[in-house]
């Protein structure tokens, strides 16, 4: 099986075909046709949407297929900084190699344990973990052994469910072994898929200075029976429509040659970093939210993820459009969790609330939150959890196990008001569970629940 590859004058084509047609209203109206089916569309059609077709419609019709594949429900998760370390010359990251401004730490398994606590302690059930990429601090073994770390911990209920792992471009035999490590998603973001300004971004010799290498990672991971993958570009260091559209043939790529398209996409945007000034693109604010919209319309399926780099205002856009998965209470330092580190920082956070803000947030504009880890617990990842989600029928199992890890987030960390909005909220949504057999077994967890048993699913 050939690897992807960047079709350069394919994007080009495709992004000039939609310029010329952008006002083909008859042509944008059809795709929007297709595209109601909620079955997606392709790369070049989702590009035509991205600049023709209109703000209101467009959003209106992301919403209705968010809704159709994820209801109001909204995943929480925390990343986890391990280590600084890193031999890359990003120019973008305060981490690259030659700030000599930046100081450099590196989390021992233990502490690793005192960071998984506090965030135990704030609630979450899922994190990420991110380490610069450096073969002496940060091999593989490390990642490892803190992924076994971070599934040791116990803290009064607590437990982390699901460790998603963020870590540069490797090999196959080292996917083979993070496969095995019950890891959740593998996600390594492209940044940017316009080689000429990717090479520019990352000048010295490393291993994320090899475009094929790097852009190939998720070929490799999958090969090495990596079940689920997390694509994603930093948007703004180029033009975001070719990074769009590059994205999208990526994901569709993967979804032809191994049946299981990404798991996740995220959206981040280029924000001011300490000790990082770099000229770059850009993307407003109504971009980013055509961005979100057009990716929900094309690849219904996947999970995308807005950060905390976005402000709450802008979040809470962003989940109107598309978004399905955001962080809570992130700290982007090494440390950050119990020591409140800042000099570490990778970029500037815009969403500075607790988990327990942004929870009451949730609740307060509609969604579901949720700390749900049981595809991932049952087995019903890559092309099993694909199929289910096309089929539609994911959400008989979503839906019951947001409000069941709801039920336990209030009832071990929230605040009387939180907890009583809260159960308000999950009585009325237990009246939406198709099926009388599943609405008594979340009924009878929910009781289990509430009598001090953990960790139900369906």
């Amino acid at each position: 099986m050939l690897p992807f590859n960047t079709d350069h004058e394919g994007i080009l084509e495709t992004l000039q075909w939609a310029d010329d047609n952008k006002s083909n209203k008859g042509l944008v109206n059809k795709v929007m046709e297709k595209a109601a089916v909620a079955n997606g569309i392709n790369c070049r059609e989702a590009s035509l949407l991205l600049v023709g077709a209109d703000d209101s419609e467009l959003f209106a019709l992301a919403n209705e297929i968010k809704m159709k594949y994820y209801g109001k429900r909204v995943v929480l998760f925390a990343p986890l900084y391990l280590s600084n370390h890193c031999v890359n010359s990003c120019v973008y990251c305060p981490y690259c190699a030659s700030n000599q401004n930046m100081p450099r730490l590196k989390l021992t398994l233990n502490e690793i344990k005192e960071q998984v606590t506090a965030l135990q302690e704030m609630g979450h059930k899922r994190v990420v973990i991110e380490a610069g990429q450096h073969p002496v601090h940060n091999p593989l073994e490390y990642i490892l052994e803190a992924v076994e770390a971070i599934y040791e911990v116990r803290h009064k209920n607590g437990a982390i469910r699901r460790v998603n792992v963020n870590i540069g471009a490797t090999t196959m035999d080292e996917y083979k072994r993070l496969s095995k490590a019950k890891i959740g998603t593998y996600t390594l973001f492209q940044e940017t898929y316009h080689r000429e300004t990717y090479n520019k971004l990352h000048p010295k010799p490393g291993p994320k200075s090899d475009y094929e290498w790097h852009l190939q990672a998720m070929d490799r991971a999958m090969e090495g029976g990596v079940s689920d993958v997390g694509l994603g570009a930093l948007f703004g260091l180029a033009d975001y429509r070719y990074d769009f559209t590059a994205l999208l043939m990526h994901a569709e790529h993967l979804e032809s040659t191994y049946g299981v398209g990404p798991h996740t996409v995220s959206v981040p945007r280029v924000r001011k970093a300490k000790d990082v000034s770099f000229e770059h693109e850009g993307v407003d604010d109504n971009d980013l939210l055509r961005i979100v919209a057009c990716m929900r319309i094309a690849a219904p399926y996947t999970g995308i993820i807005a950060s905390t780099r976005e402000s709450e205002e802008m979040r809470g856009k962003m989940l109107e459009v598309g978004v399905s998965q955001i962080s809570g209470g992130s700290k982007t330092g090494v440390g950050g969790y119990n020591k409140n580190e800042t000099a570490t920082n990778q970029f500037e956070i815009h969403d500075n609330r607790t988990l327990s803000e942004i929870v009451d947030w949730l609740m307060d504009i509609g969604h579901i939150p949720s700390f749900c880890t049981a595809c991932y617990n049952s087995g019903r990842v890559g092309d099993r959890f694909m199929a289910l989600c096309k089929s539609g029928q994911i959400q008989n199992c979503c839906h019951p196990n947001a409000l069941m890890t709801l039920q336990e987030y209030l009832l071990d960390y929230s605040t009387e008001s939180t907890r009583h909005q809260g159960e308000m909220l999950i009585q009325k949504e237990i009246k939406n569970i198709a099926g009388a057999d599943t609405k008594a077994l979340v009924l009878d967890n929910l009781k289990k629940i509430k009598s001090g048993r953990r960790d139900f699913r369906i």
